[in-house]
């Protein structure tokens, strides 16, 4: 078991520094500037090809680790230093090279992919990407099946994200952060508040309305306000009655943005007064003006669940290196450090109790600690066939080009 990392002065400082400084980690999109094609990509694959074979594992003699991962998306110090990667590289020995490599999944992928398909070394040994993307990874044979021998602390592995359906017993990748897809607003100007996606559409919102250009929140969203278990069994009846909406609200003008990271600064400089939004987010957009001025809510009809997660790319040599990454991450107090700092839900039972040595009141977050109260509101987007992925990624993004 990894050690306790020194917590009092260091990780309140840390805590405090997130607070006045959270940004998400998510990719900056901008729904029409993406184009059909890079959002279709990753349901592109070759025909008739035959999966890679995974590298020799190289870890006993070679003690060294490739991290790529999203910006901001690690505990940080004031000198740009990751606290608890100096105490792994302490602890075994082995010496991580952090790369702050991914801003989307469909970017990432697009730059990797010729090496995944002849089972070639990406340049990372480990990389933390969102449910569907690792779904189509494991799909495609670019990952390699972890040993939970080496990783005796994926027990502490929350139960609900134990058995997903694009990685069944948790075979190919392991959870990093998560986060929930929901509704914010700002409380000055929208004082009574709101309840569901539906409100979200009142006359008085007109042109202030924001949603994101993730098609599995935005539209995810409003499958579950149609009564729609997204987790479940749906087609293209489901998807196109959500989608129906979602082109009427943008071609009235109900819908002011369609925006990746970048509706936070929508919120700030009241361009936008409602949102689809994430999680994470609003905690540090409130922690950034010094008040409660936004509020999130998961919608009455309930809101989308994501996370990303660690998984070993194909041509990797070192994946019992990145095993014993992915372990020393899921010791709770290791975790609660993370998460003291991302302000993004840990996927790590026992972290909230380790939290209370850090900060009692953020082990009182939902949006961090969830309880089962609030994860039985949320659901994960069913992973989606490489013909779906295309059709449904394409009829969102035709409605952001004819806007």
């Amino acid at each position: 078991m990894p050690r306790r990392l020194p917590e009092d002065p260091l990780i309140r400082a840390l805590v405090q520094q997130a607070r006045r400084a959270q940004l998400s980690r998510r990719g900056v999109l901008t729904g029409a500037g993406l184009g059909v094609a890079a959002l279709t990509l990753a349901a592109c694959a070759p025909s008739g090809s035959t999966a890679p074979t995974a590298a020799p594992d190289r870890s006993d003699e070679d003690k060294t680790l490739k991290w790529a991962n999203w910006p901001l998306y690690i505990d940080e110090d004031e000198s740009g230093g990751y606290p608890t990667l100096v105490a792994f590289e302490e602890e075994t020995g082995i010496e991580v090279d952090y790369l702050v490599d991914v801003d989307d999944n469909n970017t990432y992928y697009a730059r990797v992919r010729d090496q995944l398909q002849l089972g070639q070394d990406i340049g990372a040994d480990t990389v933390c990407l969102t449910d569907w993307m690792v779904g189509l990874w494991i799909r495609r044979g670019f990952t390699q099946e972890l040993d939970h021998a080496n990783i005796p602390n994926i027990s502490n592995l929350i139960p609900s994200l134990q058995d997903p359906d694009f990685d069944p017993g948790r075979k190919m990748s392991l959870p990093w952060q998560g986060g929930f897809a929901g509704i914010a607003w700002n409380t000055e100007k929208v004082p009574n508040g709101l309840k569901s996606v539906e409100d979200l559409w009142a006359p008085e919102l007109k042109g202030r309305v924001g949603v994101l250009s993730e098609m599995r929140d935005t539209i995810g969203l409003i499958m579950m306000e149609q009564g729609t278990d997204i987790s479940g069994e749906w087609g293209d009846a489901e998807f196109d009655a959500a989608m129906e909406v979602f082109s009427e609200q943008v071609e009235s003008g109900q819908i002011r943005n369609v925006r990746g990271n970048a509706y936070v600064e929508d919120l700030q400089n009241e361009d936008t007064l409602a949102a689809i939004v994430w999680s994470g987010d609003v905690t540090g957009l409130n922690a950034e003006v010094g008040s409660e001025k936004f509020a999130f809510a998961i919608p009455e009809g309930g809101g989308t669940l994501w996370n990303d997660n660690f998984l070993v790319p194909i041509g990797s040599p070192r994946k019992k290196n990145a095993e014993t990454l992915m372990n020393y991450y899921y010791d709770p107090a290791v975790a609660a450090e993370v998460a003291a700092w991302v302000n993004y839900i840990t996927p790590v039972a026992g972290a909230k109790e380790a939290m209370m040595d850090i900060d009692p009141e953020l082990a009182d977050n939902q949006l961090i600690f969830p309880d089962e109260e609030t994860l039985a509101k949320v659901k994960i987007f069913r992973a989606l066939t490489g013909q779906e992925e295309s059709k449904y990624n394409s009829a969102f993004q035709s409605v952001l080009l004819g806007s």
